[in-house]
C-alpha cells in the first residue's frame, strides 16, 4: 500500500473512467466528424468540377466578355479604377510591379496608381520614388504614398490609401502585391463582369508561378495552390458560394468594400476577413480561371514557414473573433453554413 508505484496506479484507475475518457472520446467523435465532413467535401468537389470540366461551362464565360466590353467602348463611360501596390522593403521587384500596373491598358484619365510603400530602408524608398516619378513623366496617374508608422501592416496601408482625395471618384480598386505581374488586358478582363452585375463585390484572378521550379519546395507549392484555384476556388464561384480573397490579384467593388467595413487589422489575414464580411452582406464573387497573374513563390523555408504560420494561424484567430458575428448574421442558413465551413 505504500509503494508510490501503486498509489499512482489507483489514482489513475479513479479518474480514468469519469475525467479522462469522456474528453478523450469527444475528442475522437470530434475527429471523425471533421474527416467525414473532409471527405464528403472533397467528393462534392469532384462531382462539381468534373461537371464544369465536362460540360465546359464555367461560371464566368456564360457572360459575353466581348459583348460588354464593345459596349463600354462605344459608349465612352470609362469606371474610374485605383490599382494599390502595398510594399515593404520590396528592393528585387519593385520596379517590375510598377512597371506592371503602369503599363495596363485603360484610359488614363480613368486609372490612378498608388504605391503604398511601408519600407523601413530610406534609400529604398527613395528609390521607390525615383522610379514612380519616371513614369509620371511619361504620363502615367501614379500616385507615390509614404506613412510615419506601420499600423495595420498591409491592411492600415491599404485602408489609409483609400482615404487619399483622388480616390473618391474612383469605382473598383485593383490590389497587387509587390512581387505581382499582371498582363496588361487585366482590367479589360475583370471590369465588365462588375460592370454587368451591380451584385457582384468582388472579381479574383488566378496566380501563375514564374519560379515554380526553381526547387522541389516551390514545386510542391505550385502543385498546392494549383489544386486550390483550379478546384476550390472555381467549384466556390461555379456554384456561387463563398469563397475567399487571396489578398491579391482581384479587383473589389470599393462600395462592397466600404459596406463590409473597409479593411481592418485585428488578424494576419485581413483578405480573408474581408471576405467573409462582404459575403456576410450578401456580396457576390466571381473567380476567372482563365486570367494569371505572375508572381514568386517563397523559396526558402524561412519565408516558406513564415507564410504558412500566417496563413494557418490567421484564420483560427479570425474564426474566434467573427464566430457570434457569423451566426447572428441576417444571411440565410445555406451561404451562413458556407463560410463556417470555409474556416476548416
Amino acid at each position: 500500500k505504500n509503494d508510490p508505484a501503486v498509489r499512482l496506479f489507483s489514482i489513475w484507475e479513479a479518474i480514468r473512467g469519469p475525467i479522462i475518457a469522456p474528453p478523450l472520446r469527444f475528442a475522437v467523435y470530434l475527429c471523425i466528424g471533421m474527416s467525414v465532413m473532409m471527405f464528403i467535401e472533397r467528393v462534392y468537389m469532384a462531382v462539381v468540377i468534373s461537371c464544369v470540366k465536362c460540360l465546359g461551362k464555367k461560371r464566368y464565360t456564360k457572360y459575353q466578355l466581348d459583348k460588354i466590353k464593345e459596349a463600354l467602348e462605344r459608349n465612352k463611360k470609362y469606371p474610374k479604377v485605383l490599382v494599390q501596390i502595398p510594399m515593404f522593403n520590396e528592393k528585387e521587384v519593385y520596379k517590375l510591379s510598377i512597371g506592371a500596373a503602369c503599363g495596363l491598358s485603360w484610359p488614363s484619365d480613368k486609372l490612378v496608381v498608388q504605391v503604398l510603400d511601408d519600407s523601413t530602408n530610406e534609400l529604398l524608398k527613395a528609390m521607390v520614388e525615383l522610379e514612380c516619378k519616371k513614369w509620371m513623366e511619361k504620363g502615367v496617374n501614379i500616385k507615390y504614398e509614404t506613412r510615419n508608422n506601420r499600423n495595420g501592416y498591409k491592411a492600415g496601408a491599404l485602408r489609409d490609401g483609400l482615404k487619399k482625395h483622388y480616390v473618391e471618384d474612383c469605382e473598383f480598386v485593383i490590389i497587387f502585391d509587390a512581387d505581382f505581374q499582371p498582363e496588361e488586358d487585366f482590367i479589360w478582363r475583370t471590369v465588365p463582369y462588375l460592370l454587368e452585375n451591380p451584385e457582384l463585390g468582388l472579381v479574383q484572378a488566378r496566380w501563375e508561378f514564374v519560379n515554380a521550379d526553381e526547387c522541389l519546395m516551390t514545386r510542391l507549392q505550385q502543385m498546392s495552390l494549383d489544386y486550390h484555384f483550379s478546384v476550390e476556388q472555381e467549384v466556390g464561384s461555379s456554384t456561387c458560394s463563398f469563397f475567399g480573397f487571396n489578398g491579391t490579384a482581384g479587383i473589389w467593388r470599393i462600395k462592397a468594400l466600404h459596406d463590409a467595413g473597409g479593411w481592418k487589422d485585428r488578424t494576419t489575414v485581413e483578405d480573408m476577413d474581408l471576405a467573409v464580411r462582404a459575403s456576410l452582406k450578401g456580396w457576390k464573387f466571381l473567380f476567372v480561371g482563365d486570367l494569371a497573374v505572375k508572381n514568386e513563390l517563397p523559396s526558402t523555408f524561412k519565408a516558406y514557414r513564415y507564410q504558412q504560420h500566417r496563413w494557418s494561424c490567421g484564420p483560427a484567430n479570425l474564426f474566434r473573433k467573427m464566430f457570434k458575428e457569423i451566426i447572428t448574421c441576417e444571411v440565410i442558413n445555406l451561404p451562413r453554413i458556407h463560410i463556417l465551413h470555409f474556416f476548416f
